[in-house]
């Protein structure tokens, strides 16, 4: 039987399905896999419908559709002011009530140490882009931020919903029916940001071997991620390799380096790569990177 590819997508609401996955094959591959590869589509736990076929993923980093998602006076808001928004969004989504008062400084939720710390560094990129300390793409600073604080949004939203909101089973269930519909065949699984996390709940529980395990610009080095998974930190038994890419400048991923905490350690290789979409963070980038594609298109021609 020949390989599977299981992609799982990260946060924020997405195209259909069928689309989605055809552009994750063309940046891996270069080409559509057909039924080789499978989308692990889980955004209509979280949101209605998709995203129209024409709109640009707001959280892939470019300018598009920021507007409607940030409007223009709260670009500007004061980072404390967005934690505090964010924070009280995230809990009344969740079902449960936020901590009261305003931001003081101290995290107030069980995720909220890596929301302060995404929202900080936003803004320190920001200000080093701004000054000529690091390349930025021709965006005025406000758009730049606003860029960011819907990454940010979206992927503390989702978390948290993920790990308090009672979305973690639904979310995982669509990629355990992926990897069981593949049988036997041998797993090539990529996962992007929130999708690293179900991807590796859902293997750390499967049975039977993956070939490769890929995670893009993910927070599973993120001590407060780590305290909320299902099991303490270590490769799947399943895995025999792990591939962890990531950009120094993406805010979801943070910490860049699993091998400390996920043992074995000579199963995982964290490399630093290149992003240079609008929140570098975008997965188109990362799919379409050579060590990232090499080491894809390797193992898919090994096991044709």
């Amino acid at each position: 039987m020949g390989a599977r590819v299981i992609y799982v997508h990260g946060s924020g609401n997405k195209v259909r399905p069928e689309l989605l996955k055809a552009r994750w094959d063309s940046a891996l591959f270069g080409r559509d896999l057909g039924e080789v590869s499978r989308m692990a589509y889980w955004a209509p736990v979280r949101y209605e419908s998709p995203l129209p076929d024409e709109r640009p993923d707001p959280l892939d980093g470019g300018p598009e559709g920021v507007a409607d998602e940030t409007p223009a006076p709260v670009w500007d808001e004061p980072p404390e002011e967005f934690l505090a928004r964010t924070l009280g969004e995230a809990w009344f989504e969740s079902g449960g009530t936020a901590p009261e008062g305003p931001w003081t400084g101290e995290p107030g939720d069980p995720l909220g140490g890596w929301l302060r710390d995404m929202t900080y560094l936003a803004d320190t990129v920001t200000r080093a882009e701004e000054s000529g300390g690091l390349p930025a793409p021709p965006l005025p600073a406000e758009v730049r931020r606003a860029v960011f604080r819907v990454l940010v949004k979206h992927t503390f939203k989702d978390a948290h919903a993920y790990f308090f909101g009672g979305a973690r089973a639904a979310i995982r269930d669509v990629v355990a029916a992926e990897l069981e519909d593949a049988g036997d065949a041998p797993l090539l699984v990529v996962g992007h940001s929130l999708g690293s996390v179900v991807a590796y709940e859902t293997l750390a529980e499967a049975e039977g071997e993956t070939e490769l395990f890929v995670t893009l610009g993910s927070p599973l080095g993120i001590a407060e991620v780590q305290g909320h998974l299902a099991r303490p930190p270590s490769v799947p038994a399943g895995v025999r390799a792990w591939l962890n890419a990531s950009d120094l400048r993406d805010l979801v991923a943070l910490d860049h380096t699993l091998r400390p905490e996920y043992a074995p350690a000579d199963r995982v290789t964290d490399v630093l790569v290149a992003n240079d979409s609008g929140n570098h963070h975008g997965v188109t980038e990362y799919l379409s990177h050579p060590q990232v594609n090499g080491a894809c298109r390797q193992l898919l021609d090994r096991l044709a």
